[in-house]
């Protein structure tokens, strides 16, 4: 693989808008996120260098990409910190210290190749090597239709936690949660 796999910088704003629209407008972004290309375009600059910001800080959300050789940004994932106590994105605290992985994307032409596994890799790492609070599982949401994204998160090692959330949009449809714990040493 030729990519790198790093962090988003602050100032990098505007490559974190273009590659989330792309991931917005990839055909399977109906079940792979729970927001949309539209509502994502109309939003001003100021809500996308947030975004970036916010996304390097560390302390509650790291957001990882993977570039290639040539610049270009070819997937991302960000870990998001829970705590217990601390309402998270679904506006229920956690029982535990967590982390949650959200905004998962890799372009359709390095599907495939490995490139998700290394994200996954650096985020699930970057989970683990949290000291202060040490966490003690990294979660996720998978829409109930998305069987390959599904069946990529068992390959990692997640499981099924029984836990289901209805989509805002569309209450008859579900997300389940999948986790996985951290490793006995």
């Amino acid at each position: 693989m030729e990519h790198t796999i790093r962090t988003v910088r602050a100032g990098e704003w505007e490559r974190v808008k273009e590659l989330r629209l792309a991931g917005l407008g990839d055909p399977a972004a109906p079940v792979a996120f729970l927001d949309t290309y539209e509502n994502a375009v109309a939003r001003p600059d100021a809500y996308w260098r947030e975004r970036a910001r916010g996304n390097t800080d560390g302390d509650t959300a790291t957001t990882f990409i993977a570039e290639g050789p040539d610049g270009g940004w070819a997937g991302t994932v960000t870990v998001r910190l829970e705590l217990p106590g601390v309402d998270n994105a679904f506006g229920t605290p956690a029982g535990m210290p967590q982390t949650h992985l959200t905004g998962v994307f890799v372009r359709p032409e390095h599907r495939g190749t490995g490139l998700a596994d290394a994200l996954f890799r650096a985020a699930i790492d970057h989970s683990w090597s949290l000291d202060e609070p040490r966490v003690a599982r990294v979660r996720l949401y998978v829409h109930e239709r998305n069987d390959r994204a599904r069946a990529f998160y068992r390959k990692l090692g997640f499981e099924p936690t029984g836990e289901a959330l209805p989509l805002e949009a569309d209450p008859s449809a579900f997300e389940h949660e999948m986790s996985l714990a951290r490793p006995r040493r």
